[in-house]
């Protein structure tokens, strides 16, 4: 599996190995980036651990490292974090990262899910109304989140993750096809027949695995 770019990487493995892999390799990615393919928050913070020269890696190293990606995600955090205690942002994220993908896994097999350490992290949600007019004149209703602890800053993807679990059409919510490949994504093209995690990755390496074989056999 090639590298999207110098700084994105792709995910394999099973879920239940992911907290040695991760152990074993973590100081590799410090500072990478994540894909963002999932076409949800919540899938995208899934496809934050990847398979890097055939080893998993977590691409959050750091504090800073989840700031990043919440950023990109469009929540960035504006103040508190500095007052966090080293480390445990990155912690309490990649706990919800793990809930969540157990909570995924389970949902998308058919059977019940135990909410409970999902609901630990929406319980610690701050958040309010806020209604700004725009250049046009216009007015908009936005929802803002207080930042003052991991709980508080993380809670806009805890409550991403919840929408998912009870809103989403789970028939939609694959992993790539490429056996080789684990990301999860959210179908929401037209036809929803999409199979890869990106054409230009395993959909082209699929491509050009049948044109081999197919040359194989002519």
């Amino acid at each position: 599996m090639r590298n999207l770019s110098n700084k994105f990487i792709l995910v394999t493995g099973e879920s239940e190995n992911l907290a040695t892999l991760m152990a074993n390799h973590e100081n590799q990615t410090a500072g990478a980036m994540s894909i963002f393919v999932g076409d949800h928050p919540a899938l995208d913070f899934l496809n934050s651990v990847a398979r890097l020269e055939g080893n998993l890696v977590d691409s959050l190293q750091s504090d800073r490292d989840v700031l990043e990606w919440l950023a990109r995600a469009g929540w960035s955090v504006e103040s508190g974090y500095a007052d966090l205690r080293p480390q445990s942002l990155v912690q309490a994220a990649r706990t919800l990262r793990e809930t969540t993908r157990a909570l995924v896994e389970r949902r998308k097999a058919g059977k019940r899910v135990d909410p409970d350490a999902l609901n630990s992290f929406l319980a610690e949600s701050r958040s309010y109304l806020k209604l700004a007019q725009k250049k046009d004149g216009s007015l908009q209703l936005t929802r803002k989140w207080k930042q003052r602890t991991a709980g508080e800053i993380l809670a806009p993807l805890a409550e991403s993750a919840a929408d998912l679990l009870a809103n989403g059409d789970f028939d939609l919510v694959r992993r790539c096809q490429n056996d080789e490949c684990v990301l999860w994504f959210y179908d929401r093209t037209k036809s929803h027949h999409r199979r890869w995690c990106s054409m230009a990755t395993c959909g082209n390496r699929h491509k050009v695995m049948a044109f081999r074989q197919r040359r194989q056999l002519a």
